[in-house]
């Protein structure tokens, strides 16, 4: 065999060893991914909120499709808010092709918290394609939670056009729960714009005084953005105890 040839043959091997050595490189990599990956997801059912916000933290970090299932499960059962955050956060960070279909199914969960947090993380992506997922029974849903987040998620995906429509649901739910309940769905309203005015104004004449009031609290939250929740519901109590509906002297 020639001098060349031998240079070349061990060329080619020395080629080949390190296209091996970085094969094996490689795989040794994902293999560490792997093993983080794991260790992540176990960490979302540590009895320790503070493991748990990190492994949602490294989930998020390092998304991959395979995850969004997880995420979604333990958004349903997972006790703290900060925590529930974090993997919301982590959730916005996977694609929206598997995140989209996961939070879709959730949102018809039987279990309370899975439906709010849901519909909290479809209004965090703001993908309108969900619109169709905001029902009229999500939007009037028993658990006082998961209508304000129905509430909230509807605000941002509704299409145009289709505003006054929304604003005639949410307006059957005027004076449901306490202040906090009555307060988000005030915002939500407002959020809407003058659309709501036609439905506040007939809500003003409703035959119990306090949806009476609630609608003219949320009016008068829309004229004057500064004034507060609980400003505009004490002047909207004086109004209603005077028998009058908020039109007088217009």
């Amino acid at each position: 065999m020639t001098r060349p040839s031998l240079l070349a043959e061990e060329v080619v091997s020395v080629t080949m060893t390190e296209q091996e050595q970085e094969q094996e490189q490689g795989n040794g990599h994902a293999q560490e991914r792997d093993a983080g990956a794991v260790r992540a997801l176990q960490g979302l059912e540590d009895g320790r909120s503070s493991v748990r916000l990190r492994a949602a933290l490294a989930v998020g970090t390092a998304p991959e499709p395979r995850f969004v299932d997880k995420l979604v499960e333990r958004c349903a059962v997972e006790p703290e808010f900060f925590v529930r955050d974090m993997l919301t956060w982590a959730l916005i960070r996977h694609p929206l092709t598997a995140t989209l279909p996961a939070l879709l199914r959730e949102v018809g969960s039987e279990r309370a918290q899975a439906r709010s947090q849901a519909l909290h993380t479809l209004s965090k992506i703001g993908d309108r394609r969900a619109w169709p997922a905001i029902t009229r029974a999500l939007l009037s849903d028993g658990d006082d939670e998961v209508a304000r987040s129905a509430w909230r998620t509807a605000v941002v995906l509704v299409p145009e056009g289709e505003e006054a429509g929304l604003a005639a649901v949410l307006a059957t739910q005027l004076d449901r729960g306490e202040r906090e309940t009555q307060l988000s769905l005030s915002r939500a309203l407002v959020a809407l714009g003058e659309v709501v005015l036609p439905v506040l104004r007939a809500a003003r004449t409703a035959p119990d005084r306090h949806v009476r009031t609630h609608a003219l609290a949320t009016e008068r939250m829309l004229r004057d953005p500064d004034a507060g929740f609980e400003f505009a519901i004490e002047e909207a109590k004086r109004v209603v105890a005077l028998g009058g509906n908020g039109q007088e002297g217009r």
